[in-house]
């Protein structure tokens, strides 16, 4: 069994906030808490208040408004001494750092919010932390170190009720399958994901989940209407809670669906609309994928083969950068899908890899920047 979806990154006067409350309602009422506590001299509903502003833009895709509210957030926590609040506020940043693409950083940052969950006695903190620091590795392809991860915070979502935390995690464990070949049983995890989150009404959770029932009916069945029927409901979903990276991968599903359709022209428009929505929300690991997809679509619509390697062996370099450790096997199944020669560093680098991919290794939600914890990167 299990309850309604709820929001525990809401807090304090905002705890009246729904897990389906439209980000730009979300934001101008914080700001407007945050204000009144910064008013009133409460610096603990401040830090409540800045965590729900700094986690609107970040998902509304503003990446330097977010920065500036989780460290203030964070800040603020500290000088009360209270660490359930620092961990809420380590954990958004971890959040926004994989957004952006530095996970070194987001690793630091959510191993850092995990302990100050279990210090400060906040079971939910921990428990987002560790479900961050798992998709973290999930996102880079490192399955082997976190399925099991996923497997425990699913069990332990159950056990206590929490829909949005199963939903997450089925879908987590979902993507991995899918990824490695286990397609009847990935479509089962994410249907599964998407029963809960419509009982539970967590429509950011079903948004996703809808997502990937449509991949799996478009790789496995060839269903290409119902694929896109699919992300067409899921796209009203993240259109009506301004979820703006959500849809993002929505519309990048949708050239992926259309490129296996063999529909390239019309792959290409959602591969390009894609790629500028990333590009605005300074989303790299999307936007690379996005690009992924366009240089295979060019590629089938006639660009010289001599380009597309050179486009691939670019894209190589750009998710290696992003700490994809799966970078070599996407752009060398793209080269092998097309019928292109093997990429210069291949030979050297295949041997050394870890993980599994998908044809573009998508996932859920996606530098270089080094900090051995919050307190270094607050003062960044």
């Amino acid at each position: 069994m299990y309850g309604k979806a709820f929001a525990p990154e809401y807090q304090g006067a905002l705890g009246s906030l729904s897990v389906n409350s439209s980000l730009a309602d979300v934001l101008a009422r914080a700001t407007e808490q945050l204000r009144a506590a910064e008013r009133n001299g409460t610096p603990r509903e401040a830090a409540r208040c800045s965590l729900a502003v700094a986690e609107a833009h970040r998902r509304l895709g503003d990446t330097r408004e977010a920065d500036r509210a989780w460290k203030a957030s964070y800040r603020t926590a500290r000088g009360t001494g209270d660490h359930a609040a620092m961990a809420w506020a380590a954990w958004s940043g971890g959040t926004l750092a994989r957004q952006r693409g530095a996970m070194p950083l987001a690793r630091r940052l959510l191993a850092l919010a995990a302990e100050l969950g279990e210090r400060g006695g906040d079971v939910l903190a921990r428990g987002y932390a560790l479900a961050g620091l798992a998709e973290t590795g999930r996102i880079q392809g490192d399955y082997e170190a976190v399925d099991a991860l996923h497997e425990q915070l699913l069990a332990e979502a159950r056990e206590r009720g929490e829909a949005r935390h199963m939903v997450w995690a089925l879908e987590g464990i979902a993507q991995m399958r899918r990824n490695t070949g286990a397609y009847d049983s990935a479509l089962a995890m994410f249907e599964e994901a998407a029963a809960i989150a419509e009982e539970a009404d967590d429509r950011r959770g079903r948004a996703w989940a809808l997502r990937g029932v449509a991949d799996l009916v478009s790789v496995r069945d060839g269903d290409t209407e119902r694929a896109l029927a699919l992300l067409s409901e899921a796209a009203g979903l993240c259109t009506a809670m301004d979820l703006t990276s959500a849809l993002a991968y929505n519309h990048k599903m949708r050239g992926n669906v259309l490129y296996r359709a063999r529909r390239y022209a019309e792959a290409r428009r959602w591969y390009e609309r894609a790629r500028s929505e990333f590009r605005a929300i300074g989303e790299p690991r999307g936007e690379a994928l996005a690009r992924l997809g366009l240089v295979k679509t060019h590629a089938r619509l006639g660009r010289e083969p001599a380009r597309t390697s050179a486009d691939l062996d670019e894209l190589r370099r750009a998710l290696e950068a992003i700490g994809l450790r799966h970078a070599g096997r996407l752009t060398e199944g793209a080269r092998e899908e097309l019928g292109l020669a093997r990429g210069p560093e291949a030979r050297c680098a295949e041997s050394g890899e870890q993980g599994g991919a998908g044809e573009d290794g998508e996932d859920g939600e996606g530098g270089t920047e080094k900090a051995d914890g919050a307190d270094e990167a607050v003062a960044a």
